[in-house]
């Protein structure tokens, strides 16, 4: 009985039952099974997005977003006016994240792969595209850059899910993706 205290004083030398160590069995290898799946399904599973991290100074990134913001504008949105960008197939496309909004609107186009670059000016922020499973974090001075080919068409919201101040809940941002023409 468990709440009684062991017979003799050395408890860890008295024997174990069958259906103890059985339990004990499935679960180690449970756990080697679920250990293996980690790498397995990153390499071969499609949910998972491999990326690359470069030091940035904040400034410099808000440089690279004002020239794509200045390229590729076809269009405002929303009541602050917000661009919206359309950048070529293939390039290099940054999105900004601070107090509290994302930083342009992008316009992709299905089908084609693109190397979104995230960076923050102020705080920590959390990358969460909806209904899509991606999420990122984006710390200041980090570039972090993931290629991503969009396969469905539509608007996909953007939201901050790491609490970055009294206007978090109005961190919100939008990825459009066109049908491919």
């Amino acid at each position: 009985m468990s709440i009684s205290p062991p017979e003799q004083k050395i408890w860890f030398n008295e024997p174990v039952d069958k259906v103890e160590l059985l339990w004990v069995g499935m679960a180690l290898v449970w756990a080697l099974i679920m250990f293996a799946m980690m790498p397995l399904w990153h390499l071969k599973g499609s949910q998972n997005m491999s990326n690359e991290a470069y030091r940035i100074h904040p400034e410099a990134y808000q440089a690279k977003v004002d020239d794509m913001v200045a390229k590729f504008t076809v269009g405002e949105e929303g009541k602050a006016k917000t661009p919206v960008v359309r950048p070529p197939a293939g390039s290099d496309v940054y999105l900004l994240a601070r107090l509290w909004e994302w930083y342009p609107v992008l316009e992709l186009e299905q089908g084609k792969s693109y190397r979104l670059h995230l960076s923050s000016l102020d705080w920590q922020h959390g990358f969460s595209v909806q209904p899509a499973n991606i999420n990122l974090q984006v710390h200041p001075g980090i570039d972090e850059v993931v290629t991503i080919t969009p396969t469905t068409s539509g608007d996909f919201g953007i939201i901050c899910n790491e609490y970055c101040g009294i206007g978090h809940h109005t961190m919100l941002g939008k990825i459009r993706v066109v049908a491919a023409k």
